[in-house]
């Protein structure tokens, strides 16, 4: 599956219409960020169960700005709408392929639980 631009118009839509989604915040000026895009397309490539999304932080700027990204490039999953990571810089191709598998073997009804514990706790 080829890797999605995102922005203002389809990123909550994407969010809600798919269960797995990791979403590279980038800019083009950004050196880091153009290392990690081959990275980032050639594990895609081998994941059809993924959204693999970018989001260009110089043309969405409040998207990078309701998530509080401040260094780029930051790489956020999603699984179930629900934020299970978010985190600045490129990684090496091992290190993303091994997030990749401890994101997919996350058992989300507990991850669901933990958040509703957490906010109950806040109320």
């Amino acid at each position: 599956m080829a890797v999605v631009e995102l922005n203002a118009q389809n990123f909550e839509q994407t969010i809600k219409d798919n269960a797995f989604v990791i979403v590279d915040f980038w800019a083009p000026w950004c050196g880091p960020c153009r290392s990690f895009a081959p990275v980032y397309d050639k594990v895609s490539a081998d994941h059809d169960d993924i959204v693999f999304a970018k989001v260009n932080t110089e043309e969405e700027q409040q998207i990078a700005a309701h998530f509080s990204i401040r260094s780029i490039p930051t790489l956020m999953i999603f699984r179930d709408q629900i934020i299970i990571f978010s985190q600045p810089g490129a990684l090496p191709e091992s290190s993303f392929r091994q997030l990749i598998a401890k994101a997919s073997e996350l058992d989300m009804a507990e991850v669901r639980r933990q958040v509703e514990s957490q906010q109950q706790g806040r109320a």
